[in-house]
């Protein structure tokens, strides 16, 4: 398939870019950096651009099959650059007819399914805390993926690690029998594998390790 990936030269996006290309799929990047992406391979297009800029944005997701978005907010984030960004995506897939995107997203954006623990609301809420306007960012990205008509999946995840590849994947939703860590190689490769994967369509499920 023919694959546009958001976030790629962070953590998760670095993995996802090498999986993806792993198995055979041909990749298309927005990054602001190129030079932060180090991944070269004859089935990958980098593209320089920001993913607030519409004309950017509409460049990568014209021609592809489907969507994957690991866009993360920073502490001090100011007017909301991810959820615009992500609205200008979901505008693109809209014009040019892409219907699959899989993002990641974390507990704070809550699903009604959502049964949270101590562990859950003490770290939700130490976020509000420390990072307020980030997590608004993440939450009002949740929100805009809903409302949209397309064919998404959203993943959610608490803490992120950077040790090996496990290959278990628990899913459900957040509650006392959720765990809060996973591993961005588990994360990347779950999220690699909806995109041709409809068992968790227009659900915003939980996972860990």
């Amino acid at each position: 398939m023919k694959l546009a990936i958001f976030g790629a030269t962070g953590g998760t996006g670095k993995l996802l870019v090498e999986q993806a290309l792993a198995a055979g799929h041909e990749i298309i990047v927005l990054v602001r950096d190129p030079a932060k992406l180090t991944a070269r391979h004859e089935r990958l297009t980098i593209t320089s651009g920001d993913v607030t800029d519409p004309g950017a944005v509409e460049r990568v997701v014209v021609g592809v099959e489907a969507v994957i978005s690991v866009l993360g907010s920073r502490p001090n984030t100011k007017g909301k650059p991810i959820t615009r960004g992500t609205q200008n995506i979901l505008d693109a897939m809209k014009k040019h007819g892409v219907r699959r995107i899989v993002l990641s997203s974390t507990p704070s954006a809550a699903d009604p399914n959502d049964l949270p623990d101590f562990r859950f609301r003490l770290a939700v809420g130490l976020v509000r805390l420390i990072a307020r306007s980030a997590q608004e960012d993440i939450i009002n990205t949740a929100q805009v993926v809903r409302a949209s008509d397309l064919d998404w999946t959203i993943v959610r995840v608490s803490l992120l690690s950077d040790t090996s590849k496990t290959g278990r994947v628990k899913t459900g939703y957040v509650s006392k029998d959720m765990g809060m860590g996973i591993t961005r190689a588990d994360l990347a490769e779950f999220m690699l594998k909806q995109i041709q994967d409809s068992k968790y369509l227009r659900q915003a499920l939980a996972i860990s390790n």
